[in-house]
C-alpha cells in the first residue's frame, strides 16, 4: 500500500479504518503515517490525524513514542482543527507518560480556556485534565474555575455542559 495515495483516495470512515487496520501494530507503518501527519499538506494531515487516533485506540503503546512531537504540533498556529481534536482525543484514552504530562496539561488548559476553540477539543481537554488531576490534585481548583466560568459567562453547547457536569463531579469526588 502506498499510504499517502490511500489517504488521498477517499475521505470516509471505511477508508480510514482500512488504513488503520493495514498499519495495525506495525511501528514502521505508523512512523510513515506520523511523518505525513507532521509534514504534509492540510488535507493529508487532517486525514492522517483521524487514522492515528484509530490506531491509538487499538495500540496505544505505539503512539507513546510520538507524543512529544504530536503535542508540539498542536501548539502551531493555523493548524487544522482535526489535528488538535484527534491528538487530544488520543490523550483521553492512554496513560500519558510523565515526561509529557506537563506539556499535555498546559496544552489542554490553553485549549479549554479558549472560547473560540471547538466544543470537541474543549471537552476532550476537560477529560484529559480530569485524569491528570489524579496525579496533580493541585490543578483541580483551576480546572473547576475554568469550567464554571465557561458555564456562567459563555454560550456553551449541551455537549459542553454535559461534559462539564461529569468532570466537575469527577474532580470533586476524587478530592474526598
Amino acid at each position: 500500500m502506498i499510504l499517502r495515495e490511500e489517504i488521498i483516495k477517499e475521505h470516509s470512515k471505511a477508508q480510514a479504518l482500512q488504513i488503520a487496520e493495514w498499519i495495525g501494530h506495525d511501528q514502521k507503518r505508523l512512523n510513515e503515517l506520523i511523518a505525513l501527519f507532521l509534514t504534509d499538506e492540510y488535507r493529508v494531515v487532517q486525514r492522517a490525524a483521524w487514522i492515528i487516533s484509530m490506531v491509538a485506540q487499538k495500540y496505544p503503546q505505539l503512539i507513546v513514542v510520538h507524543l512529544p512531537i504530536m503535542l508540539t504540533r498542536c501548539e502551531e498556529s493555523g493548524l487544522p482543527v482535526a489535528v488538535k481534536r484527534n491528538v487530544i482525543r488520543i490523550l483521553q484514552h492512554i496513560e500519558i507518560p510523565e515526561s509529557v504530562q506537563g506539556t499535555a496539561m498546559n496544552l489542554c488548559f490553553q485549549l479549554l480556556s479558549d472560547p473560540k476553540e471547538t466544543v470537541a477539543v474543549r471537552c476532550f481537554s476537560m477529560s484529559v485534565l480530569a485524569e491528570l488531576s489524579l496525579h496533580y490534585p493541585e490543578i483541580k481548583q483551576e480546572l473547576s474555575c475554568i469550567i464554571k466560568d465557561a458555564l456562567q459567562y459563555e454560550q456553551v453547547s449541551a455537549g459542553f455542559k454535559a461534559r462539564a457536569k461529569k468532570v466537575l463531579h469527577q474532580i470533586s469526588v476524587k478530592q474526598k
